[in-house]
């Protein structure tokens, strides 16, 4: 029985699948096929936008949408994360290999090496248990990315708006192609373009719970058959080829290789925490606990697998995941439910898309580059943090002015440089007994405009005593030391002192004695104290000089003042913390 245990505990590491494959009942089963329905239906015009988002034929977004969920459903840790093509993913792809030198017929082959080189860094970056990786990633980097690449979106599909061929020009080129022979098309393009988009609004104000991408899809498509747009010269999506993902082999010369690794760096990591940050915010609303690290593992399987029957790189659909929770999914089986509802559709109407104009497609590509701004947050981070809005607009403005893959490391770099910066200045402030609080009582003396006592000065250090602070906190030790030499360090807000600290605090406090002074410390935190008693420190500062809180450090340095009756060693200025 005991050996029985751990055998168990080990295939459901191996096998996530078996913590809820026990689960599947016929109530549970109903919701997961009701859910999945809900999915395939979601996720059918977005594969195709994203797929063309990506420069890839559009056949290879659904294959994503196949392949992708099911694997990462059986290896993840979240119930209600369905993976997939998503829009960011997308336009990092597309990203990626327009920097690269690709001959005619090449694309598809890197796209799929791109996966698989991403999938392996994530596998790689799961079975290392390196899951607390995506918090080096904040949030306002994530939201400048993202408006970033909205707007490269939209302006990629300024063609496809105006009607231009496939791979013609984008953005202001297409303008300008179109200001100088404008196509005799050009009116019915802008009309099935406006037409969809407006369709779209319409529906999701009359009608919120319906699918307003395909209805609008659909509607779109019905206008270019009615008015005969294919006829008219408008570029048609065309027909989808009929059956299952087919298998594929990306390309493995090591030249290749070689050049798309900092492209899949960036794109694994985009998908990590794409799908981690997902799956921990309907794990909020589900009550469920996610597993970053098997969450990781399961997105590096699916893109693996996915290489191998042509899906490119994908990651978590908040749109999709979203409403799979809404819709009822109990299981990853609603997951893998949507993807074999879509096989069923591509292997029954694969003619469907042959009706399809281009410029419809680009209206919902548009509806979703609109999308991913979150104007609520960029107001709140503009509001609340010059910092932050710092590092929004930085991530911003390199994502479009550069690349995507250089405006994630452009915004975390800020992001860490900030950090540091913040942490390497911990302020040193002059505190003094305020007469309305308990004994001692230290606030801020200039704050408040209490008297200092002629005598010691009392300084409050705020913020760890590390390497990258040691300069700060001595220069301002000895500039406010330089007319009184008896200084008491209140560190009870000192976390953590290092090696190099530790350094400072003794040079300090020998030079204070040659000067006729004395440094003391009190309020230190346990984790301190044990830093500067491995190292003798506290020895060579003098156990006489170190005390408990700052009352009993202010009844033995100023004893004709002594506390307040009733005070306590441990005061309200350092209650708990050691």
């Amino acid at each position: 029985m005991n050996k029985s245990r751990p055998r168990a505990a080990l295939l459901h590491r191996l096998f996530p699948f078996l913590h809820w494959a026990g689960e599947l009942r016929g109530a549970t089963l109903h919701a997961d096929l009701m859910a999945g329905i809900t999915g395939a239906v979601i996720v059918l015009p977005q594969g195709v936008a994203y797929a063309m988002i990506a420069g890839l034929p559009p056949q290879f977004g659904l294959y994503s949408a196949i392949v992708i969920p099911i694997v990462a459903g059986l290896f993840g840790s979240s119930r209600h994360l369905v993976s997939g093509p998503t829009a960011a993913i997308s336009v990092l792809v597309a990203s990626v290999l327009a920097g690269m030198s690709i001959a005619e017929g090449d694309y598809i082959a890197l796209a799929l090496t791109l996966t698989l080189l991403a999938g392996v860094f994530q596998l790689g970056f799961g079975l290392a248990r390196m899951g607390a990786l995506v918090n080096f990633i904040s949030h306002t980097v994530i939201v400048g990315f993202t408006a970033g690449a909205a707007l490269i979106i939209a302006l990629s599909q300024t063609g496809n708006l105006l009607g231009l061929p496939a791979g013609g020009p984008s953005g202001l080129k297409a303008f300008a192609v179109v200001a100088a022979a404008p196509p005799p098309h050009l009116a019915t393009a802008l009309g099935l373009f406006a037409f969809t988009l407006v369709s779209c609004q319409l529906i999701r104000k009359l009608r919120p719970r319906w699918p307003a991408l395909l209805l609008a899809m659909i509607a779109g498509s019905l206008l270019g058959v009615v008015i005969g747009a294919g006829e008219q010269g408008v570029p048609m999506v065309g027909a989808i080829p009929s059956g299952l993902p087919p298998l594929s082999v990306p390309a493995f010369t090591p030249e290749v290789l070689q050049s798309l690794v900092p492209g899949a760096l960036a794109v694994a990591l985009l998908g990590l925490i794409e799908a981690v940050s997902i799956a921990r915010a309907i794990g909020l609303r589900s009550h469920q606990r996610i597993d970053s690290n098997q969450e990781f593992i399961g997105q590096g399987l699916s893109n693996i697998v996915g290489s191998f029957f042509s899906s490119y790189a994908a990651s978590g659909s908040f749109t999709r995941s979203g409403a799979n929770y809404e819709a009822g999914a109990r299981t990853p089986l609603a997951g893998i439910f949507a993807s074999l509802v879509l096989v069923v559709i591509v292997l029954s109407f694969p003619q469907a898309s042959a009706w399809l104009p281009i410029p419809v497609v680009a209206a919902i590509i548009v509806l979703i580059a609109w999308g991913l701004l979150d104007f609520t947050t960029i107001r709140r981070i503009v509001h609340a943090s010059r910092e932050e809005t710092a590092v929004l607009g930085a991530t911003f403005l390199a994502a479009i002015v550069i690349n995507l893959e250089f405006a994630i490391i452009t915004g975390v770099a800020l992001s860490l440089f900030l950090y540091l910066r913040r942490t390497s200045q911990p302020g040193v402030i002059p505190v003094a007994p305020h007469p309305d609080r308990p004994a001692p009582g230290l606030r801020n003396a200039r704050k408040h405009g209490l008297p200092e006592d002629p005598r010691l000065r009392i300084l409050r250090l705020d913020g760890s005593l590390f390497f990258g602070a040691v300069e700060h906190v001595q220069g301002q030790l000895q500039r406010l030391s330089a007319d009184q030499k008896r200084i008491l360090l209140v560190c009870s807000g000192v976390n953590f002192i290092d090696l190099a600290g530790a350094e400072m605090l003794l040079h300090e406090a020998r030079r204070l004695r040659r000067e006729g002074g004395a440094l003391y410390l009190c309020g230190l935190r346990d984790t301190a104290r044990r830093k500067l008693q491995q190292g003798r420190f506290l020895d060579a500062l003098g156990r006489d000089h170190i005390f408990g809180d700052p009352a009993r450090a202010l009844a033995a340095l100023l004893p004709d003042e002594p506390p307040s009756p009733g005070n306590t060693p441990q005061t309200t200025e350092t209650k708990g913390q050691g």
